[in-house]
C-alpha cells in the first residue's frame, strides 16, 4: 500500500462526505428509519457511504472495502482491507448533538495501521500521515491543501487522577461499576470515535467500552489512537485487539494512554 496516496485519499474522502452529511444535518428535516438490528439510520448515513464506497473503489480497485451500510452484504475476506463507517453515532446525528464522525481506516493483518476520524459538525479532524503518526489538522480543511497540522500524542496518565472519557449514548452499570474501580479526577463524556481521539491527542487517559460495537466503529479511532502512542486491548483478558474477526463484531474493549494501571474485569 502507497501510504502517502492512502492518506490523501481517505482525508479528501472524509471532508467530502462529512460535508454530504452536514447538508442534510442543516435541513429542516430528515427521513429516520430502523435497521434490522433496530438501530437508526438516515439518508446522510447511506449517502455518505455511497460518496466513500465509490470513491476508494475508484483509487484501490484490488482492496477490499467493508462498510457498515453495506456489511449484510460482505462475504469476501481479506488480510488487508478498507473498513468504513460513513457516519458514526447517528443517534447523536439524530438528537442533532454533534458528535457524530466520518470513520475511514485501513487494516493491515488485524491491525489498523492508518485511518482518519473526522468530526464535521465539530470542525475537528485526525488522522494517521504517511508515517503512521498521528496528527489533527486544523484550519478551513480544504479538500486538497491540508491546512497546518499539530502532532498529537497521548499523556503520561497520573494513576491517583485519571480523566475517563465515557459515552453520551450507552453508559451503564457496568461500565460504571468498571470505572469505581478507578481514582477519577474527572469524567467526560463523547459521543462515537471522539473519545478515543481525545485520548490520542492528550485530553483523556482511558475508555472503557462495556457493549457491542462493530470493527467500522472502532478502527479509524483505534489507528489514530495508535498513531499517538495510544493502546486498545480486550477488556476480558487485556490482550491485543485485531481486525478481521467473523462478522466484524468486537468484544468489550478499553482503550488507554500506557501508564494506565489497569484493573481486572471480575
Amino acid at each position: 500500500m502507497d501510504y502517502d496516496r492512502l492518506t490523501k485519499v481517505i482525508r479528501r474522502l472524509a471532508l467530502e462526505a462529512g460535508d454530504r452529511i452536514m447538508e442534510i444535518y442543516n435541513a429542516d428535516d430528515f427521513d429516520v428509519r430502523a435497521k434490522s438490528d433496530n438501530s437508526p439510520v438516515t439518508e446522510a448515513d447511506e449517502a455518505a457511504d455511497a460518496l466513500i464506497s465509490a470513491g476508494l473503489a475508484e483509487a484501490f480497485p484490488d482492496v477490499l472495502v467493508v462498510t457498515e451500510e453495506q456489511a449484510a452484504s460482505h462475504s469476501e475476506r481479506a488480510a488487508s482491507f478498507l473498513i468504513v463507517d460513513p457516519l458514526d453515532g447517528t443517534k447523536e446525528f439524530v438528537k442533532r448533538r454533534g458528535d457524530f464522525t466520518v470513520n475511514i481506516a485501513y487494516v493491515e493483518n488485524g491491525v489498523p495501521v492508518r485511518g482518519v476520524v473526522y468530526a464535521p459538525a465539530k470542525g475537528r479532524l485526525f488522522y494517521t500521515g504517511a508515517d503512521g503518526r498521528s496528527v489533527e489538522e486544523t484550519g478551513d480543511f480544504a479538500k486538497d491543501a491540508p491546512g497546518p497540522v499539530t502532532p498529537i500524542g497521548v499523556t503520561q496518565p497520573d494513576n491517583a487522577a485519571l480523566m475517563v472519557v465515557a459515552s453520551k449514548s450507552h453508559r451503564d452499570q457496568a461500565t460504571d461499576e468498571y470505572i469505581a474501580k478507578y481514582a477519577v479526577k474527572d469524567m467526560t463524556s463523547a459521543g462515537s470515535s471522539l473519545k478515543f481521539c481525545l485520548i490520542a491527542a492528550g485530553e483523556a487517559d482511558l475508555y472503557p467500552r462495556l457493549g457491542r460495537t462493530m470493527e467500522w466503529d472502532t478502527a479509524a479511532a483505534d489507528a489514530v489512537l495508535r498513531g499517538a502512542g495510544g493502546r486498545m486491548v480486550r477488556f476480558d483478558d487485556h490482550s491485543d485487539f485485531t481486525y478481521g474477526k467473523p462478522g466484524y463484531e468486537n468484544p468489550f474493549f478499553i482503550a488507554f494512554a500506557p501508564g494506565v494501571e489497569l484493573k481486572p474485569a471480575a
